[in-house]
């Protein structure tokens, strides 16, 4: 079995020329403390931390960072002047505050994040295809800009489709273009291969949601292939871990991230065992992290992946809380082949689903979903918006 793509990276930008767990931890090393040093002579938000460590074990006695430092004191976490700044990504908070999470890059942390899509995209992507990327664009360094330059440099033709277009449009570029490959959340892709069973996708990549395994095999089966999984945030310069041809969990980006599990007090959990992720983000330019705790559930899977890389491996990741309610939903609600879309929100005990339908369908117990359901359907048409799916999350 070929080996993960992402093994020849980062033999390629480490210069080394055999990939094993020890090179990948002398590597780890050696950069936290080239941040830490870093650190120290900025001397702001991480002035308090060591400048040196002997061993990785010792990252774990580091204080965490939240996502409340990130909001309150991000601007003092920036190692770079503002105008060696790329590109600044903002996220809204429900806080009263009414304050912004902003991550900052400079244009290298976005070319390491090009590498890192084309590595794991050369996997599904074949040179002279079309590829369908149904990622927001923003402009220059945006999300769906750097995913389509990866594209491009795998020799294959990127369909800029975006976000919160009518299923209608997405139908017409499906219908006109043929691509053959789909990048995008889960979701809309399900809904797509429902409406077009003879479609031309016939491999994907899925991200920014979570893909519960009854979605999954739903989309597989229509696919006629295997899913590729993949996992990042902004905290993690969108590239965080992706699926190799083993379909074993997602390789993690190692060599410009170390990861960490650790469980509800704050330790440190062994391989193969659920918990929060941590992320120190090594090789970061603009914004280093060290120890921000995401708010994600999963676990580094314990052995060797199957197809001989040393790289861990992510599991199937979920938000701690509230989305973790979401993923169980669509792993029934999806079970109606009937569902292309839907909306769910949870008030005094009773489950609220809107959802847009094909044709006549059965809905589902309130014994399997849980608890009292108000249904509310209504046929599909070509002009319902994504934007319908976009707010599904229980309230």
């Amino acid at each position: 079995m070929k080996r993960s793509a992402l093994d020849a990276l980062v033999r390629e930008q480490e210069g080394i020329s055999c990939l094993t767990r020890e090179a990948i931890e002398v590597i780890q090393l050696k950069k936290l403390n080239r941040l830490l040093k870093r650190e120290k002579e900025r001397g702001v938000f991480y002035k308090e931390l060591p400048d040196h460590l002997d061993c990785l074990s010792d990252l774990s006695r580091l204080p965490f960072t939240t996502e409340a430092d990130l909001m309150e004191q991000g601007h003092r976490m920036l190692l770079l002047s503002q105008s060696r700044v790329d590109r600044i990504r903002t996220e809204e908070t429900s806080g009263t505050t009414g304050q912004a999470k902003r991550v900052y890059y400079s244009s290298e942390d976005n070319e390491r994040t090009v590498s890192f899509f084309a590595a794991g995209l050369s996997e599904l992507v074949r040179p002279g295809e079309k590829t369908m990327i149904c990622m927001p664009f923003s402009g220059a360094g945006g999300l769906g800009e750097l995913i389509a330059e990866a594209i491009r440099r795998l020799e294959a033709v990127p369909l800029a489709a975006g976000i919160g277009r009518t299923y209608g449009e997405l139908l017409d570029i499906v219908d006109r273009e043929r691509p053959e490959t789909f990048v995008g959340m889960p979701v809309p892709l399900l809904a797509l291969l429902r409406l077009r069973e003879h479609g031309s996708l016939r491999r994907a990549l899925i991200s920014a949601d979570a893909c519960p395994e009854g979605v999954t095999a739903e989309i597989e089966r229509r696919l006629g292939s295997r899913l590729y999984p993949h996992y990042g945030s902004r905290e993690t310069g969108l590239g965080g871990a992706v699926t190799c041809p083993a379909f074993s969990g997602m390789h993690f980006r190692e060599n410009d991230i170390i990861p960490e599990i650790i469980g509800p007090s704050g330790d440190p959990l062994p391989e193969g065992q659920w918990g929060e992720l941590v992320i120190t983000t090594i090789q970061a330019e603009a914004m280093p992290l060290i120890r921000y705790r995401t708010g994600d559930y999963t676990r580094l899977l314990p052995d060797a992946c199957p197809c001989g890389s040393p790289i861990v491996r992510l599991d199937r990741v979920v938000r701690l809380g509230e989305k973790s309610r979401m993923a169980e939903l669509d792993s029934l609600v999806f079970r109606i082949p009937q569902i292309v879309d839907y909306h769910a929100e949870e008030k005094d005990g009773v489950l609220y689903l809107k959802g847009c339908v094909t044709g006549d369908c059965r809905t589902l117990p309130e014994e399997l979903l849980g608890c009292p359901v108000h249904w509310e359907l209504r046929h599909f048409s070509a002009e319902d918006s994504p934007c319908y799916i976009a707010k599904r999350s229980i309230l």
